[in-house]
């Protein structure tokens, strides 16, 4: 279980009315948008927190971007320390790696334009340098041509963070991750969190931070407060104005000078509107302060509309802070109920135990397809059914649900909530969650004589295609 430091309070005391709280939650909810959890603090008490079922606060969630705040912390602390300078060049720390020619731009690159997503490239270098074939993600960021001066362009780029991690173990001989770990983490009472690494062991920097709710709320408050945490100076107050200011414009979007993703960049931070800033993760992980309002807002989520997530915040949460305002038992108790028992919508049907018991042991070959699953295999009783998918080279992934409701168990994507039901006697529809993620998969299978359907539709997506449609034949039943 993680550990709580943090003092929790009632929404009234700290200035907030528990009825505004419940209006965010009406406006998430009437959205359709599927957040995983969710903690308010203001005065640094938790003021409302609740996780969608099956999501729960013990459990690490995947972080994506919001990794780079992170990253950038750990650049700032290793700077009070005298390791490194915001000025020092890249070059000089990778002597090895270096491409035969060194143009004047690469030469001019520093920590400072890692930091602040300026780092010369016309276009971000990420995909090229993580599919680099020897798994060199250093030598590949550092063939990668600059075609503007360093400083002067913002492109995101989640290789140049990953440089930061590659440019600290260079210095310290230590991991990212481990030498957060006495600086940061315990402090903070952040435990057992994990990092992806590179193929050459480095911490991924950019992403694969996986981390808890109260974990990314500590985080955001330890910045409200200016570095310090419970009367320790854990990072310099110079280093949280600086990191949380914007040191470089990043018009994305010009027909939208409104969004929160060009207000600025700071280190490794967004601004937002309203004076806010934030760090962010792909598909609404959020760590978001409010410092004029003393408030901080951690959110982890499985949704690609982030920019509606905030907008709910600003509309519902933002106006409402005040002073102290006049207990409020009703609506308080209505908040605390509606927060035991968020969870998210779930599959429609009943369990079928004769069609469960049909299926055991028949196989499908699948038509070649776009996820590239070869074959699906069952093996079913009245009680329980298995299924599992093999992909080219044999490769397989197995789900389990059963009658008794949905059944967690461990999976090559990390733990894996899984329900079944039957929609009619011939269609079986499977939702599996990957609860430390923000992925899920609903599948879809409709039996017609020797043939089979499924579709598959994933939420969210990296790309624009969701839903995919997988035909096949009944091949040799595996009990014959």
């Amino acid at each position: 279980m993680p550990v709580n430091n943090l003092p929790r309070s009632t929404p009234e005391s700290q200035g907030i009315s528990s009825t505004a709280v419940l209006s965010f939650l009406d406006d998430v909810s009437q959205k359709g948008l599927e957040l995983h959890s969710f903690m308010l603090l203001r005065n640094g008490h938790v003021i409302a927190e609740g996780w969608w079922d099956p999501y729960r606060a013990e459990l690490r969630h995947m972080m994506f971007s919001l990794s780079k705040s992170f990253t950038a912390t750990a650049i700032g602390i290793a700077v009070e320390e005298s390791l490194l300078n915001l000025n020092d060049r890249v070059i000089d720390f990778f002597p090895s790696k270096l491409p035969e020619v060194i143009d004047e731009h690469l030469k001019e690159l520093r920590i400072k334009h890692l930091l602040t997503m300026s780092t010369g490239h016309a276009q971000d270098p990420t995909m090229e340098v993580v599919n680099h074939p020897a798994g060199d993600w250093v030598k590949a960021f550092l063939a990668c041509p600059l075609e503007h001066e360093p400083g002067t362009v913002f492109v995101y780029n989640t290789a140049a963070t990953f440089m930061l991690s590659a440019i600290l173990q260079e210095v310290t001989g230590q991991k990212l991750i481990d030498y957060l770990k006495p600086r940061l983490f315990d402090p903070l009472g952040i435990v057992e969190p994990t990092w992806d690494e590179s193929p050459a062991g480095i911490s991924q920097g950019g992403t694969g931070l996986n981390i808890r709710t109260e974990d990314i709320a500590k985080f955001g408050q330890l910045f409200l407060d200016k570095g310090r945490w419970q009367g320790q100076q854990i990072i310099s107050e110079a280093w949280v104005e600086a990191a949380s200011s914007k040191q470089i414009d990043n018009f994305l979007n010009k027909d939208d000078p409104d969004s929160d993703w060009q207000q600025g960049y700071g280190y490794q931070m967004w601004m937002c509107r309203h004076n806010c800033y934030r760090g962010d993760g792909m598909f609404g992980q959020f760590c978001i302060v409010v410092p004029h309002k003393q408030a901080v807002i951690a959110i982890t989520a499985g949704e690609e509309r982030m920019h509606s997530i905030m907008q709910s915040i600003w509309d519902h949460l933002l106006p409402a802070f005040g002073e102290e305002l006049p207990p409020d038992e009703e609506n308080l108790d209505r908040l605390r109920n509606r927060l035991a028992n968020l969870s998210l919508p779930s599959l429609t049907g009943t369990w079928d135990p004769e069609a469960a018991e049909g299926l055991n042991g028949q196989v499908y070959d699948l038509e070649p397809n776009e996820l590239g699953i070869t074959s699906v295999e069952f093996a079913g009783k009245s009680s329980e059914i298995q299924i599992t998918s093999y992909s080219s080279g044999n490769e397989s992934f197995g789900i389990r649900s059963s009658a008794s409701g949905p059944v967690e168990q461990m999976s090559k994507e990390g733990l894996c909530h899984v329900k079944a039901l039957w929609e009619s006697p011939n269609t079986l529809s499977v939702l599996a969650r990957f609860i430390e993620t923000p992925f899920s998969r609903t599948l879809t299978f409709r039996f017609m004589e020797d043939e089979v359907e499924i579709e598959v539709r994933l939420k969210p997506s990296f790309g624009e295609k969701k839903v995919f449609t997988l035909k096949g034949r009944r091949g040799r039943n595996r009990n014959v």
